[in-house]
């Protein structure tokens, strides 16, 4: 029998409670925990990895580390949404696009409605998401790296080097006035890759806590973008200064709430 919408989001508030408690946890302990099936706490934590707010891995799961101790007080996530939600109003139909292992550039997928669109990835956790039947996925293989099942490395380079993109959406660690940043050395060769191999306009989408800090690794210039999508808690001072670079600056307020 089908479980009411209350009852199941009452189990996954729960959920969230307990990883917010525990940090990492098991699906047979959730299980127990939650007096309901292995398979159940699979759907909710699907459910829950699509929304952004937690990272899967086999056999459990953990809170994003941007959402511990206020996972259900942080706006964060709505702002994420509302720029994955801009970012696909921008893909057209027949598009080929590149999305990197960002997870606000992941959740641009469930939220595309344009027809044939073929996305490229290295996020191994596009597997799991929801995304309407006029999207074809296509992940780029690779070494698959924990817990971001990020695909890298030489295997992901040279399929990238075979393919062209129409469009590519970029997220990032850090984003300076001049430089796009990650946090992972293997992640910034394969940023780098789509970034030159998008034939169209490129993008970066980086909600307004990348914005002003600074990582180790270099994805590519500010130059090479054609815009960023950011939410409207960005500090007027950069959006100025992305503007006078050339740099179209789209900005969006957060959605009231998440379709769970």
């Amino acid at each position: 029998m089908k479980q009411s919408r209350k009852i199941v989001d009452g189990r996954r508030d729960k959920l969230l409670h307990l990883l917010e408690l525990y940090g990492t946890l098991k699906v047979d302990f959730l299980a127990r925990e939650l007096e309901t099936s292995p398979l159940t706490i699979r759907r909710d934590l699907e459910a829950l990895d699509e929304q952004g707010l937690i990272d899967r891995f086999y056999g459990g799961a953990s809170l994003r580390s941007e959402y511990a101790g206020n996972v259900f007080n942080s706006t964060l996530i709505l702002h994420k949404h509302a720029i994955a939600r801009a970012a696909a109003s921008l893909v057209e139909d027949g598009d080929t696009v590149f999305l990197n292992i960002s997870s606000t550039a992941l959740l641009i997928l469930q939220y595309i409605t344009a027809r044939q669109v073929t996305v490229i990835t290295n996020n191994a956790k596009a597997v799991f998401c929801r995304y309407g039947g006029n999207v074809n996925v296509v992940l780029t293989g690779g070494e698959l790296r924990s817990p971001k099942e990020a695909m890298v490395g030489d295997f992901a380079l040279n399929n990238l080097a075979r393919v062209t993109a129409s469009k590519c959406f970029i997220g990032c660690a850090g984003l300076t006035e001049e430089e796009i940043m990650t946090a992972v050395l293997q992640e910034a060769a394969i940023n780098t890759a789509m970034l030159e191999r998008t034939i169209g306009a490129k993008y970066v989408v980086a909600d307004h806590t990348k914005i002003g800090r600074r990582q180790s690794f270099l994805t590519g210039e500010v130059s090479q973008f054609t815009g960023l999508i950011t939410d409207t808690e960005t500090q007027r001072y950069y959006v100025d200064s992305f503007r006078q670079r050339g740099l179209e600056v789209i900005q969006v307020p957060p959605l009231k709430k998440l379709d769970r």
